[in-house]
């Protein structure tokens, strides 16, 4: 299977059309961020206690650059700013909040535009906290009551040859302060032909996959539990439609989908479509939508497919394979290798003829690259194949009969 390569991208893309969640303060402790807004020299420190929005003000700040320290006091938005700063030198910012020392990694000041830095006091207090809170809720037994699909859940798929990749990234939400049991597993029937059904990393233990169905188990902690699975869906033609039910309602509906030439979505559930760019250039077609009850159908329809339909390709084969056998068979039995040759003559006309097909797909941009190249060496593999026994029936003795010597 594909790695998920396009997901953070796509995930950045659609949220924002989405609910905004703050980022995990200790992701961004301590780390510069390009600021090109900034003036150039200008670097900017805000000091927060635990999560981003708790501001510290009156905190002194200072910079070490160039073998020098500068100091700056937080405002009342908790930030601290330098400028004129020299561009090109490396440089390190601390602080000190209720006697913790904090300490921003080593950052390089830009030649052009500035730098965001964050320093977050409290973050090993609040995750002890945290865990101490979530082993008492473990501890205590789950009420009764309903969780949903959060708005950063969403669908993916991806191209790959004649079949899609498709993710399904759910975020189970207990808005609760309690464990919820719901009353039975949530349970995700996957479309009729999925195969190769695998759970991505990451993703919690509570979603088993058995098949093609998708079990979530409850009880479910507060917050969020992420279940994040893969699989493969054929299509057998230039239109294909995705029909799912969800076992709890979705919050907002978010479907991606690689654009591959002329291709469309529609779905009466996603009135809102664009097309975003992700890392590298590969385009998506992104749809979002309301709120889905539990139960109600989600139909999302592709159209203009990169499909080719086999049966020219199974013919060529067929008939090629006929004269060759024609041509064996001639073979043996005159002794002629006349009738051998005219065959792998046609044989190799009606691969280049295809060799030319796939090229023009490719640059119209209705084949994949990844489709364009497998079809391609296949194709270059039985060319050698056919110029090899072209070359074996121009090689040894020429004629026969009298007049030959022995």
């Amino acid at each position: 299977m594909k790695p998920l390569f396009l997901l953070a991208a796509i995930l950045t893309a659609a949220s924002a059309g989405a609910q905004v969640q703050m980022p995990d303060p200790s992701l961004i402790h301590g780390r510069a961020l390009p600021a090109p807004e900034l003036p150039t020299g200008t670097v900017t420190v805000r000091v927060v206690r635990e999560s981003i929005g708790n501001d510290a003000p009156g905190q002194t700040v200072r910079v070490a650059i160039g073998g020098k320290t500068v100091t700056a006091t937080t405002d009342a938005m908790g930030r601290a700013e330098f400028n004129s700063l020299a561009v090109g030198q490396e440089a390190r910012a601390t602080a000190t909040v209720d006697g913790e020392a904090l300490e921003s990694q080593p950052f390089n000041v830009p030649t052009n535009g500035g730098l965001r830095v964050i320093l977050v006091a409290g973050i090993a207090a609040a995750a002890e906290r945290r865990a101490q809170e979530a082993a008492a809720a473990a501890a205590a037994p789950a009420v009764k009551g309903a969780v949903v699909f959060g708005g950063n859940s969403r669908v993916l798929m991806q191209f790959d040859n004649d079949s899609l990749q498709v993710y399904y990234v759910l975020e189970v939400v207990n808005n609760a302060r309690a464990r919820v049991d719901v009353g039975a597993p949530l349970v995700v029937e996957l479309p009729p032909g999925a195969s190769q059904a695998t759970s991505l990393e990451g993703s919690s233990k509570v979603g088993a996959l058995s098949g093609d169905r998708l079990t979530i188990t409850g009880p479910f902690d507060a917050g969020t539990t992420s279940v994040q699975i893969a699989f493969r869906q054929p299509y057998g033609g230039s239109t294909w439609t995705l029909e799912q039910r969800w076992p709890a309602a979705f919050e907002q509906v978010t479907v991606g989908v690689e654009k591959v030439g002329a291709l469309a979505m529609a779905s009466p559930q996603l009135p809102t479509t664009s097309e975003v760019t992700a890392d590298g250039g590969t385009v998506f077609v992104l749809g979002r939508g309301p709120a889905l009850a539990a139960g109600q159908p989600m139909r999302v329809t592709l159209t203009n497919l990169p499909y080719e339909s086999p049966t020219p390709r199974y013919v060529a084969l067929s008939l090629a394979a006929a004269l060759l056998a024609l041509g064996a068979w001639m073979g043996f039995g005159s002794g002629s290798r006349d009738t051998s040759r005219r065959a792998l003559t046609d044989r190799r006309e009606a691969l280049l003829q295809e060799l030319d097909q796939i090229d023009a797909r490719r640059r119209d941009g209705t084949m994949s690259a990844e489709r364009h190249a497998a079809r391609r060496q296949r194709l270059l593999q039985d060319l050698e194949q056919v110029y090899g026994e072209l070359d074996q029936t121009t090689t040894g003795p020429q004629g026969g009969g009298e007049g030959v010597a022995a």
